[in-house]
């Protein structure tokens, strides 16, 4: 499937970003990975927030492709997350991984279900890994949405 078949079957919308904006979310991708290493923090909380990293790294290559997730569509985390592989050039198997980190975000969302030491090392090193991949990725990709002009 490709962007444009998800635009219109209404998965995703088209979206026009800006500079601004992407360094806003790349500056809230960078502050969620900072909170998801203070050891000061439990580990649910610590896992949230490199999941949000890894989330909103997502977000960003969909925005700059020209698109983002219909929020009021269910599943919208899952596809992001599935789409990197058009978005950012990531591969199959860390979109695996990432997957998994995603279920078992909900599982501790929705019920309750603690996360485990080993879940929380995965998901910060898939969050570093994808945050370092997407800056080098804009930049090389799309300057234009990350340097000054």
């Amino acid at each position: 499937m490709t962007l444009q078949n998800l635009l219109a079957i209404h998965k995703l919308q088209a979206f026009v970003p800006t500079r601004g904006a992407v360094l806003k979310l790349l500056l809230a991708a960078q502050r969620n990975l900072v909170d998801a290493n203070l050891k000061e923090l439990g580990a649910d909380n610590r896992f949230d927030a490199a999941y949000k990293t890894i989330m909103q790294c997502a977000m960003l290559g969909l925005w700059a492709n020209g698109y983002r997730t219909a929020t009021s569509q269910p599943g919208h985390h899952q596809l992001a997350i599935q789409s990197l592989p058009l978005t950012l050039q990531v591969s199959k198997e860390t979109v695996i991984v990432l997957d998994a980190l995603r279920k078992q975000r909900n599982l501790n969302d929705y019920e309750g279900d603690p996360i485990a030491d080993s879940a929380l090392a995965d998901c910060l090193k898939e969050a570093e890994q994808l945050l370092a991949h997407t800056q080098h990725w804009l930049q090389t990709n799309h300057p234009d949405l990350v340097n000054k002009p």
